[in-house]
């Protein structure tokens, strides 16, 4: 287990990430001064590529869940990365690949134009696709039966974050130092190519030590949302049946893949038409869907929500890599005789970050969990609250810095304020995203179903593929409304003079919209009722029935035993908390199901006695297809 997820942090720590965060917060600077784009032009397309990027990360997570397994889908998507950053390289490096300024909102056209895009392309598709497989490949090599392998995911997410900081540290101050102050942009992609390359090698070396789950076509996940979907609309003039136990569910030992059965709920009704068993037809995929996978499908439709909520918080994002460099290319960026890189600036919350995590892993969740009970101190949902609340905190404080910024430019601008005003909404920024993006890889890669993992946890890019692609939208939109409405017939962000712009109002913008987006977030994460709780493996181990060698007529009566007999706990679907009590019931009317409160934290709220789909061949005879 942890010698697999050295491999796996080598490639995140140094290599991949070295060059591609580097290329996050200085691209910026390439499109305007290299490329010929303008103020605007510049960001958007920096945004847009990032969003592109993130939003390719479900192909990965896609094809690693349906064709081929994590560990081959990273290898391939990482050469398409590593051609992409050659390519980017090779117009860098060659002047007649690059255009000449022109004064227009962008210079690049023809045969230029198109290496320009496709070489971006192909770097969008490798990196995405790279980062909608490789955190489930990781995830992965903890077995989540084992109690300490089990613990041990809650950190595993923690040091995923570590390691792509600590590479983004070497690329944020070496590569940015080259290419936006020595003028170098071929050779910090250079070392971004050769870095990516280094990085997938080894990834590739310690494949004698993962544990690769191999996936099957019939268990796609696309397909198997589209059957729910389909048989429930074709199912929608049938009545429900009054118990749950009368939808069609198999054994668990049909269901070895899956490695799950997922129990009953009573959220989106509708969809468990999708589970009547057809009375004059056969049971096919196509014609009824099991218990276990209409559960999934209202898991995923439950992770929706959370999903959107968390987008305002990466449009915020996308201003710091566009700009807040901007702004520090007009500030004084002098230490002694050495001049920072503006692009450089993000080293703060990144050491931060760097500081904090173990700072988080090692004194705050063992305090925590002391009083929440919960193995990774507070809940995922919690801790996303927490970075969307600081990421408003951060834009209201660029808008303030914004202002003391362009006054000192137009009093004396000769002389700049410092550069290291920025460290105070990229600080602030920074905790909010070891908090919040932590929390979202952790969140949806717990709460999916097991073969949806990959495609479950590229949620988390495709919040952030959103947020970027909200920020052009923004972007274009306020400017033609300021436009129209201001006495200078100008937009809030405009032409090539940030000092004539009124940034500020847009940062504000973006924090008013991110507080409301938080109430909206509060209600949407009360409302979500977590798939499982966290298993208190304080208490005795539940043995298999099979190993037992109970028979079903020894399991006690529900009026003469409680819940702690291990016959009857077995026949649970999701293990009670350490602090609910309830009493068993006879497996001939199924298990105990658990019905979640409508907590932040996921707290159960209620147990109460009733049929479940997971069943006893004594209690009911499933049909067979």
């Amino acid at each position: 287990m942890y010698i697999s997820n050295v491999f796996i942090f080598a490639v995140l720590v140094s290599l991949e990430n070295m060059g591609f965060i580097a290329n996050m917060v200085s691209l910026v600077l390439y499109f305007m001064y290299v490329m010929f784009f303008n103020y605007p032009n510049s960001a958007n397309t920096v945004t847009n590529f990032m969003g592109s990027t993130f939003l390719l990360s479900l192909i990965g997570g896609f094809i690693s869940d349906t064709f081929i397994s994590r560990f081959t889908t990273s290898i391939i998507f990482g050469f398409i990365e590593v051609l992409g950053l050659a390519l980017v390289t090779i117009q860098a490096y060659s002047k007649d690949l690059q255009p000449a300024y022109c004064g227009k909102a962008s210079c690049i056209d023809g045969s230029k134009a198109v290496m320009f895009y496709f070489s971006l392309g192909l770097l969008a598709l490798g990196a995405g696709g790279v980062k909608g497989a490789l955190p489930a490949l990781g995830g992965d090599q903890f077995d989540h039966k084992d109690p300490k392998e089990a613990k041990a995911l809650a950190r595993y997410f923690n040091w995923l974050l570590l390691s792509t900081t600590l590479g983004a540290c070497v690329g944020v101050t070496g590569i940015v130092y080259l290419t936006t102050e020595k003028h170098k942009w071929y050779w910090g992609f250079f070392i971004s190519t050769v870095a990516t390359f280094i990085g997938f090698t080894v990834l590739a070396l310690g494949k004698p030590f993962y544990r690769i789950r191999e996936p099957e076509m019939a268990d796609s996940p696309i397909v198997r949302i589209a059957q729910v979907i389909v048989v429930a609309i074709n199912n929608s003039k049938l009545a429900l049946p009054d118990s749950p136990d009368e939808l069609y569910e198999i054994s668990k030992t049909k269901n070895d893949f899956r490695e799950e059965i997922i129990s009953h709920t009573n959220q989106f009704r509708f969809l468990d038409k999708a589970a009547i068993v057809p009375k004059d037809s056969k049971t096919t995929p196509w014609t009824v869907c099991t218990v276990t996978q209409v559960e999934e499908v209202k898991i995923l439709t439950r992770m929706l929500p959370i999903l959107f909520s968390t987008v305002i918080m990466n449009t915020c994002l996308a201003q710091l890599q566009t700009f807040s460099v901007m702004q520090g290319n007009f500030m004084n960026r002098k230490i002694g005789n050495f001049n920072v890189p503006a692009a450089s600036i993000p080293i703060i919350p990144l050491v931060f970050m760097s500081i904090l995590v173990p700072i988080y892993e090692f004194f705050f969740v063992p305090f925590a969990r002391k009083i929440t009970k919960h193995p990774s101190g507070i809940t995922q949902l919690q801790r996303v609250g927490v970075g969307l609340v600081l990421s408003a905190i951060s834009m209201a404080i660029a808008g303030i810095v914004e202002v003391k910024r362009r006054d000192q430019a137009h009093r004396d601008i000769m002389k700049p304020i410092s550069l290291f005003w920025l460290s105070f909404q990229y600080g602030i920024f920074g905790i909010a995203d070891m908090f919040s993006l932590v929390g979202l890889l952790e969140f949806f890669y717990r709460e999916a179903p097991i073969g949806m993992r990959s495609l479950s946890t590229s949620f988390t890019w495709l919040t952030l593929s959103f947020g970027y692609f909200l920020s052009t939208v923004f972007v274009n939109v306020i400017n033609a409304i300021t436009k129209r409405t201001s006495s200078s017939k100008q937009g809030w962000i405009h032409g090539l003079d940030l000092n004539s712009s009124h940034l500020n109002l847009f940062y504000w913008f973006l924090a008013i919209l991110s507080c409301l987006n938080f109430l909206n977030y509060l209600y949407w994460a009360s409302w979500y009722k977590y798939k499982t709780e966290e298993p208190d493996h304080s208490e005795p181990k539940a043995m298999d029935l099979t190993t037992e060698q109970l028979p079903m007529e020894e399991v006690p009566d529900p009026t003469e035993a409680k819940g702690e007999d291990l016959s009857t706990r077995m026949l649970v679907a999701e293990e009670e908390p350490e602090h609910t009590e309830a009493k068993a019931k006879d497996s001939s009317t199924g298990p105990l199901l658990v019905e979640e409160g409508s907590t932040v934290d996921g707290g159960v709220t209620e147990v109460h006695e009733g049929p479940s789909s997971v069943q006893t061949e004594d209690s009911k005879q499933q049909p067979t297809s």
